[in-house]
């Protein structure tokens, strides 16, 4: 039905044949703008088309067919007008509310309805957030989902899908706990983990859960997940936000925020919060998990390590927890929190793909040997987790691509170079995708970057004044900044690239570019902690280019100025547009960036069509896959993908084009779908997206997948990305 409304041109209006879409909409406006005599007044009708207008908007391509109609606009337009009448309108005396009051007020609901409908997808939440409607239309929704109402007649999934795509965000996350949301989510879960909902246990006791998550709980945790799963979420939650560490604790004290929760359930570093704990090992054994997902996501991971010591503490009652407290080494007691506990330790301690860390299982095994995994009880790694490097330094002989940059230095039409330079790429990753490594890797993109940036017709930001010779002494980097360094050099010596001492040239590469990015920043009065203190992640794109030059932060810098006036770097470098003077000032202050509004958009437009199993297994898991998007794309694959495939990506979307960022991770998707459908049904699929890599994925295997998505969709997808600076339109 959605497709014939969108795309069936049969309707002849104003002598041309058009879709019903169009028509409605135009109407829909008309009614809006109160410009039919004839239908003044009629709410009710409007309300009517308004609601046919809402189950196109609120999908992706719906919003694409409606969009220059700026829809939100005139709803929120007439959403304003509707407000200040009922403001103005007296306080009726109880008993005698009039009828036309109350249809004022139903008349404003349902267009605060309408535009929160805006927020089922990303482009449409930026939309949103626009019209400077959103903490009210949260507010709304809060209401409505306390009294357990659902969205409307014709939505199966109810608020679920909306909140996550909410929490992607800075300003959503920020309207949820306004609202009331996020105290809410905590009063509950803590009323499911520690106090039970009501007195049956006193004469029939709960049994003791066997999983390490009790079925009870799996919905608030799920819940949580999906409120945290972005790190700028978790920036505006937890941002220099301390911990209570209280010295007493009442046994009725319930948490009301995820700073409180993190102090009650991962933070248990005293005997007064093992106390405070009616199930210590099961709520204990519940905030670790959360932490492990948390810290699958690298920034996040930073903050709370910055933060709070979070590795020093895990430590710390590792070592508390043997069987001789009065013996200078003690055996470790093997029982579910430590175990717990060595997984978080190894997660957060060991970089890379799936076939360069080794995990430890969370489950004992039988025997006399539960747990045959040694225990990580000090700042050494054990190296069972460690998987020996490959070599990345195969720059073969036979390697095209390396003869044809070897023969092409004279100079050459661009166009042309270009062109056959990605056939030879396409032919290469094909058929020898393991000769695409180490320098040639690295001369390619090096060349690429240069021949684009010199191109009048491939720069599309304006050209970078940055002479590299500015006084970076009183360039301070921040806590997150330093301990990512810290990260990326390991991981860098771990695949032989780098050497111990890189950490260095690392730090000055990260204060040029740090002092780069903030003369193209905005001076923004928004609160969102995010836009007062610039970008408060990790610049992975940054660490990933000097990983690929080997170290080497001259052609490192080179490279990522060349890269700054490309399209391409506003989608693969998400510090690069954070709070960008290249935006007008209302997107700059709006705390997403285009991989969201752009990327993710047209990500999950496209799995629709190209995987719809996929697709529908996200709406019933009330996760979205924009929000795995951006955890994947702003931490470059990091943790998720193997070092060579996290290069050929990179040098895809120079190559190929922006837009094969969001083809990838379709593809990405259509690769796990097995694994989805499989974890949807045991409504895990939040967490396995987080905690486990993607394993098997090659991009050589789905290449050809790739240059389909290409054909069918570019004219589309990169025409809009070639619009970032003006979403809106």
């Amino acid at each position: 039905g959605l497709a014939l409304l969108l795309y069936e041109t049969s309707l002849v209006f104003r002598n041309e044949r058009t879709s019903a879409a169009h028509v409605i909409v135009q109407f829909t406006l008309r009614l809006l703008d109160r410009s039919l005599p004839s239908l003044r007044g009629s709410d009710a009708l409007c309300g009517a088309f308004i609601f046919v207008c809402r189950q196109m908007y609120n999908t992706c391509e719906g919003l694409q067919v409606l969009r220059s109609y700026d829809l939100h606009k005139a709803l929120s337009a007439a959403w304003k007008q509707t407000r200040s009448l009922s403001e103005g309108v007296p306080t009726p005396v109880s008993g005698t509310s009039t009828q036309e009051t109350q249809s004022t007020l139903i008349w404003e609901e349902t267009l605060l309805d309408s535009l929160l409908n805006f927020a089922a997808t990303p482009k449409g939440l930026l939309l949103l957030q626009q019209t400077g409607a959103l903490n009210e239309c949260i507010s709304y929704m809060f209401s409505r989902f306390t009294q357990k109402l659902q969205v409307s007649r014709c939505e199966k999934f109810g608020y679920g899908v909306m909140v996550t795509q909410l929490a992607a965000t800075a300003p959503g996350i920020v309207a949820l706990q306004r609202s009331g949301f996020v105290q809410v989510l905590m009063v509950e879960l803590w009323s499911f983990l520690e106090c039970g909902c009501d007195d049956v246990r006193v004469v029939r006791p709960r049994s003791t859960p066997m999983d390490p998550i009790d079925m009870s709980c799996l919905k608030s945790f799920l819940s949580l997940v999906n409120l945290l799963s972005s790190s700028q979420s978790v920036w505006e939650l937890l941002g220099r936000q301390p911990l209570a560490n209280k010295s007493e604790y009442t046994l009725r004290e319930t948490p009301s925020s995820i700073p409180d929760l993190i102090d009650r359930l991962i933070a248990v570093n005293s005997d007064v919060k093992i106390h405070s704990l009616f199930h210590y090992e099961q709520s204990h054994t519940f905030g670790l998990r959360l932490l492990s997902v948390l810290c699958c996501c690298l920034d996040s991971f930073l903050l709370l390590e910055s933060q709070y010591n979070i590795c020093s503490m895990l430590l710390q009652n590792q070592r508390g927890n043997v069987s001789d407290q009065d013996a200078s080494e003690g055996a470790i007691i093997i029982d579910g929190l430590s175990v717990e506990r060595n997984h978080v330790l190894v997660r957060v301690s060991v970089v890379g793909g799936p076939s360069e860390r080794r995990l430890p299982p969370r489950a004992l095994e039988e025997g006399e040997h539960p747990y045959p995994w040694p225990m990580f009880v000090s700042q050494h790694l054990p190296l069972c987790y460690v998987v020996s490097p490959q070599d990345f330094h195969d720059d073969s002989q036979d390697c095209e691509i390396g003869a044809f940059l070897a023969s092409s230095s004279e100079p050459n039409s661009e166009d042309n170079w270009l062109e056959v330079c990605r056939k030879k790429f396409c032919k290469a990753l094909l058929s020898k995708p393991n000769t695409l490594t180490g320098g040639v890797l690295a001369d390619l993109l090096e060349e690429a970057v240069s021949r684009l940036s010199s191109s009048a017709s491939e720069c599309f930001f304006s050209a970078a004044r940055y002479k590299g010779d500015e006084n970076l002494e009183n360039v301070v980097l921040s806590p997150v900044e330093l301990l990512g360094i810290d990260v990326c050099v390991r991981y860098g010596c771990y695949l032989e690239l780098l050497k111990e001492d890189a950490t260095k040239d690392l730090t000055l590469l990260m204060k040029h570019i740090k002092t780069f990015l903030s003369m193209q920043r905005i001076t923004s009065s928004s609160p969102l902690v995010g836009q007062q203190h610039g970008y408060l992640g990790h610049d992975w794109l940054a660490s990933t280019v000097f990983l690929i030059m080997a170290g080497n932060t001259e052609r490192s810098w080179n490279l990522l100025l060349g890269l700054s006036s490309l399209l391409t770097s506003a989608f693969i470098w998400p510090a690069r547009t954070h709070a960008s003077v290249q935006f007008p000032q209302e997107v700059a202050e709006s705390g997403m960036g285009p991989v969201y509004w752009s990327t993710a958009h047209y990500v999950e437009m496209l799995l629709k069509a190209e995987v719809p199993l996929v697709h529908s297994a996200f709406r019933m898991s009330g996760f979205t896959p924009s929000q795995m998007c951006l955890h994947w794309l702003t931490q470059c694959f990091w943790n998720y993908l193997d070092w060579t495939e996290i290069c050929h990506y990179i040098c895809t979307c120079v190559l190929m084009g922006p837009d094969y960022q969001v083809y990838l991770c379709v593809a990405v998707l259509k690769h796990l779908q097995p694994d989805i459908l499989q974890h949807t049904q045991s409504q895990e699929l939040q967490v396995f997206l987080k905690e486990e890599p993607i394993s098997g994925f090659r991009f050589s295997n789905y290449l050809e997948f790739m240059m389909g998505l290409e054909r069918r969709y570019r004219d589309l997808v990169l025409t809009d990305m070639r619009h970032i600076q003006n979403p809106s339109e």
